[in-house]
């Protein structure tokens, strides 16, 4: 959505997506922090931390640092980078790892300061917890959830406001206790416990998935066609 709009204001211009769900700081700088780096960009976004600080382990200390390490490769090589104070949907999850969050992102804004980096700060935007901004796993937004994580980078980077992205959603009727109940046992079976499966074995959603774009094409241009070319 975000790439698609700067395509319009901008000849020539390219974008990757080296991003893949469920990676923790430490891959991302490992497998992406490098190859973001090298392509000199005009404009990187980096989104990482809070996937280490959702598991019930995490050495929050560790993470801060792996996070710094990224930024200090990545602030030289670029024309601006963005950082985000991610959105949380409201619910118990959020509410036991709040403390962590906040520290994450006290220390995001620190790096921001010091490498003048941008940050969006979507945690702050009340609208982006309504549960229905999210999807059923509870961990990843919708469409509209990403149309509005969108506008809000947009509007950071300086551009005129198309819509709005933290208008809350219109009031909705709560559905019934059994309908409620009924759908966080869906939850449990489909996501939570395979999520809570993976953070006891180290593992990640992540592993074995590859980036989307992991080179600069334009915005119109297919990568899978690009490898298939070779």
């Amino acid at each position: 959505l975000l790439a698609d709009r700067l395509a319009g204001e901008r000849a020539g211009f390219r974008y990757a997506n080296l991003a893949v769900r469920g990676k923790l700081i430490g891959q991302i700088v490992d497998e992406q922090v490098d190859r973001a780096a090298a392509m000199r960009p005009d404009l990187v976004s980096l989104v990482g931390g809070l996937n280490d600080v959702l598991r019930p382990r995490c050495d929050q200390a560790r993470v801060h640092d792996r996070l710094e390490e990224a930024v200090e490769r990545l602030a030289p090589t670029c024309g601006r980078l963005v950082l985000m104070r991610s959105p949380g949907r409201r619910g118990p999850v959020l509410e036991r790892y709040r403390g962590r969050m906040e520290e994450l992102f006290a220390h995001i804004e620190d790096l921001a300061v010091r490498h003048d980096a941008l940050v969006v700060d979507l945690y702050g935007a009340p609208a982006l917890g309504d549960p229905r901004l999210w999807a059923d796993d509870r961990l990843h937004l919708t469409a509209e959830g990403h149309r509005r994580v969108a506008e809000a980078v947009w509007q950071a980077l300086g551009y005129p406001a198309r819509e709005e992205w933290h208008t809350p959603l219109p009031e909705a009727v709560l559905p019934a206790w059994t309908a409620r109940r009924r759908a966080d046992l869906r939850f449990a079976r489909r996501h939570l416990l395979p999520w809570i499966g993976r953070r006891l074995t180290g593992r990640s959603s992540g592993d074995g998935r590859p980036p989307k774009r992991p080179e600069l094409l334009p915005v119109d241009v297919d990568p899978g066609s690009v490898a298939d070319r070779r």
